[in-house]
Order: structure tokens, then C-alpha cells, then sequence
């Protein structure tokens, strides 16, 4: 008997929401990979504690913990920090590393009179980059069974696709904003060998019911071992607007690249025709760890129910960055976590997050 392919998510209503919708909970996944943050992975539990003591409250927060060893961790450094445990849920899930973002489930909305959830299931295959990476690709469906939510394989064909909750950012409108360099380079990092822009275009309408693709050129300078996600660089922050990041000084990389991605942006339109309000977010100075340059930007925000978790790097740009998006979003408190020791592992808060929407 012929097996009857199953409808794509789009195809029964469903859509991805903007990160500023409400949220039932937001995901992360407790440290535990000592060669995410060489010399400083004792720090690093710390400031998980205070991006969970600023979002429980307003939504609940769920963890996945890799062993019980490391929730009996968990336990006591959130206990020590004031978070209620009625606020947060310990799940045991093996992972190979944090960067839940990425492996973790992307989850896409159905309105209506009874409103559903499911998960879009992209595949994780470490960044096309590192070899420990099979744990991490199983959460999505290990959270599917726990919470009994649809899971839909995003497909080109009978071909899974792979892509991380880090390369794209969406208006909740129907545009998707993503980089070439991330989606589309053939030989650094290739994701998906052999299938060029319009296949891909595809599968993201199908997927998470999008129409509108809006395409940068490349992501941030320095050691970025994701080479090119979108939230690093470019955010949306209403339905007709984004932060991109700015480097004033020419002589930076970042400069070339961040003026390429402007000019792209400037071109594009979004899927009801209307242009981008383009607002500048500045970036800090350089900042290097045991010689390499780290991807620390402002961009890597996390937007909360009632709060929006911003990166800081004990750089005179700190406050500029954090007044701008106090302006941009006046209805929540807009928190500096300090990120000097997270971006250490070549992330920060925005990585290490991934939002559920609530039904």
C-alpha cells in the first residue's frame, strides 16, 4: 500500500509566532559540556540562574537536565539565587551541549477557536561542524512524546533538512529573515549539500508557514562557530521593523558586512509589500578570549513575556544598547545579563533560549 505523505504545517494553518507573542515557557538546557566554555564553565550555571530568576514569574521556565547529577546542580544554584521552584520544571533530557536554540524544537502556532501547538522538526547535525551532536538532534522529539505535541519532519522530498532556531528570525506576519552565508554556502559548514535557495525557500513556507524569505549576505565577524546566523546581526522587533547591527569604524570587518546587509535590507520588501524600518543597534568592541575574536553583539537578545534579556559586555555601548530597546519595547523590563564569560562558548543568551508559544 502507497503511504499517504502527510500534510506540511503550513498546509493545515499552522505558522511560527514572533518571539514577542506569548509565550507558555520558555526552554533551555542546563551547562554541563566542559569544552563549551573552556576555563569557565563554573561560571557559567550563575548566569543561567538570573536569566531564570527574570523570565519565571511571567512564564514558566523549562529545563532539560543531561543527568541527575547535573539537576541536583541546577537545583541548588537556582534555590541559591531566589528562583520559586514553582516557576521552573526540571526535565531529564540527554544533550550533547546548551545551545538549545539550535537542536531544540521550533515550535509553530494554530489559531482558531481551539488554538494548537506542534513542532516543526528541522534536523541538527552540530553546526555541520563538530561530531557530538546526537543527543542534542533527539530533544525535539524527546519533548514531542513528553508533552504529546505534533511533530511534522520538515522534508524537501523525502530528504530531511537541517536548520537551527539561530539562523532564521520571523515577524509572526510571514517573513523570515536568514543569511546566505549560514543557509547556502556549498563547502564551509554546508547544511544541506546540493539544494540551492528556491528548494530551501520552500520548505521554510512549508514548515513554518512563511511567505517572505528576506536574505542577508553574510553574519558577524570573529570566531562564529554557526558561520552566519541571523540573530546575531539582525533582529525583527515589530512586525515592520528590525535591529541591525552597526560597527562605526571602518577598518572593522564588521563595518563591510554590516553595510552589505543594510543595503540588502533597504531592497527588500516584506510579505504584505511595505518596506523595513531599519533601526541601528551598535555593537561593542572587539572582545577576544585566548587570542580569537568572540561574536559578542547586542542582537542576542531574548524577548520574554515580560522581559527582554540583553547581553552586556562591560562596554561603554552597554547602555546605549539597553536604552534603545527600552524604547523599542516599552511594555517589558529590559534586563543586561552580563555575557563576557557566555559568549566565551561562542553564544549567548538568544542561543541558549528557545520560546513555546501559548495555545
Amino acid at each position: 500500500m502507497k503511504k499517504t505523505k502527510r500534510p506540511a504545517p503550513a498546509a493545515l494553518g499552522y505558522r511560527m509566532p514572533a518571539e514577542w507573542e506569548t509565550h507558555e515557557a520558555t526552554w533551555l538546557s542546563w551547562p554541563h559540556y566542559t569544552k563549551d566554555w573552556p576555563g569557565k564553565l563554573a561560571l557559567i550555571p550563575w548566569v543561567f540562574a538570573e536569566m531564570v530568576r527574570k523570565l519565571a514569574g511571567s512564564e514558566l521556565v523549562r529545563i532539560c537536565v543531561a543527568s541527575p547529577a547535573v539537576a541536583a546542580q541546577a537545583r541548588r544554584v537556582l534555590e541559591a539565587a531566589g528562583v520559586a521552584a514553582r516557576h521552573v520544571e526540571l526535565l531529564p533530557c540527554p544533550s550533547d551541549r546548551s545551545w538549545i536554540r539550535d537542536y531544540g524544537p521550533l515550535f509553530v502556532r494554530k489559531g482558531g477557536a481551539r488554538p494548537e501547538v506542534a513542532i516543526a522538526r528541522f534536523r541538527f547535525n552540530g553546526w555541520a561542524r563538530y561530531r557530538n551532536w546526537q543527543q542534542d538532534n533527539a530533544v525535539p522529539e524527546r519533548i514531542a512524546r513528553k508533552f504529546r505535541i505534533p511533530l511534522f519532519h520538515a522534508r524537501f522530498g523525502d530528504r530531511p533538512i537541517v536548520l537551527e532556531g539561530g539562523a532564521i528570525d520571523v515577524n509572526g506576519r510571514g517573513s523570515l529573515l536568514t543569511t546566505e552565508e549560514c543557509l547556502l554556502d556549498p563547502v564551509v559548514q554546508a547544511r544541506n549539500p546540493g539544494l540551492g535557495k528556491a528548494e530551501l525557500e520552500q520548505v521554510l513556507r512549508d514548515a513554518l508557514g512563511v511567505s517572505q524569505i528576506l536574505w542577508l549576505r553574510r553574519g558577524i565577524a570573529g570566531r562564529d562557530d554557526t558561520h552566519g546566523h541571523v540573530d546575531d546581526i539582525c533582529r525583527f522587533v515589530a512586525p515592520g521593523a528590525v535591529v541591525l547591527c552597526q560597527e562605526k569604524f571602518r577598518r572593522d570587518p564588521n563595518y563591510k558586512i554590516m553595510g552589505e546587509n543594510r543595503e540588502r535590507l533597504e531592497g527588500l520588501r516584506l510579505e504584505n509589500g511595505s518596506r523595513l524600518e531599519i533601526i541601528p543597534l551598535p555593537l561593542p568592541e572587539p572582545l577576544l578570549y585566548r587570542g580569537a575574536r568572540l561574536p559578542a553583539s547586542y542582537a542576542n537578545f531574548y524577548i520574554g513575556n515580560a522581559a527582554v534579556l540583553v547581553p552586556t559586555f562591560n562596554d561603554p555601548q552597554d547602555r546605549v544598547a539597553l536604552g534603545l530597546l527600552a524604547e523599542l519595547f516599552p511594555g517589558r523590563q529590559v534586563v543586561g545579563i552580563h555575557a563576557v564569560d557566555l559568549v566565551a562558548g561562542c553564544g549567548a543568551i538568544h542561543c541558549l533560549t528557545q520560546q513555546q508559544p501559548a495555545r
